[in-house]
């Protein structure tokens, strides 16, 4: 496996560049991934480096371009100037599908996505992006724009039950919207788990007091078998 290459990619008049991590060898997918609010961090990158050593190509989009943060409240700004009109976003999204798909094109293609990025993936879905599957970790589930139509994409959320982002009416709606679209979904629920259980280290590298490992390495369990489930045709 080689080291991250950096692709300079598009969406409209806004110039962004996405990491890519090719495999030994042959690869078995494709895996876009979008990062948290922060953009790409050590832990997000260590993700795709994983992804890479079980024989996925991954690549990590850009959310933001020339305008990536630097600290907490620039990313706060940031993410929601993005999230101000999702359609806007779901553009945005959508160039990071397709230029993935021109870097390793004929394979199929998944995405994942944490924080910000779990939201992102749940957006491409209800967008109709022709995903095999899509994996949310710890990612608002709330939307201006309900799925109205059928979802394509096996949809995973793994999601902490103490995230204080995510109320429980939230996830009582998305449970509903994605049932009223009759979507194939999976949803994992850990007791006592807080927002960014995935990451480790806090920005500024000391433990992050929301990490679970027995979150993250179940949730990442859970990704595996899916996507060996829909690769497989099962």
């Amino acid at each position: 496996m080689s080291g991250f290459a950096q692709v300079a990619y598009d969406d409209g008049d806004t110039a962004l560049a996405g990491l890519h991590l090719r495999p030994v060898g042959n690869a078995r997918a494709a895996v876009t991934v979008f990062p948290t609010f922060m953009n790409t961090t050590p832990g997000v990158e260590a993700k795709a480096r994983a992804l890479a050593e079980a024989g996925y190509a991954a690549f990590i989009a850009d959310f933001y371009g020339p305008d990536d943060p630097s600290n907490f409240d620039e990313a706060r700004a940031a993410m929601d100037k993005l999230r101000s009109d999702p359609r806007v976003m779901r553009l945005r999204l959508q160039a990071a599908i397709a230029q993935h798909a021109a870097l390793d094109p004929g394979l199929p293609h998944l995405a994942i996505g944490f924080c910000l990025g779990g939201h992102a993936v749940l957006e491409l879905a209800r967008d109709g992006a022709d995903l095999l599957a899509v994996a949310s970790f710890h990612g608002l589930l709330a939307t201006a724009l309900p799925a109205k139509e059928p979802i394509k994409p096996r949809i995973l959320v793994c999601h902490g039950d103490a995230d204080a982002l995510v109320p429980r009416i939230d996830v009582t709606r998305f449970w509903e919207e994605m049932d009223a679209v009759k979507a194939d979904w999976h949803f994992h629920s850990y007791a006592g788990v807080d927002h960014g259980f995935t990451n480790q280290r806090m920005l500024d590298g000391s433990p992050n007091p929301a990490y679970d490992a027995s979150a993250d390495r179940q949730s990442w369990a859970a990704m595996h078998s899916l996507f060996d489930e829909v690769l497989s045709g099962a």
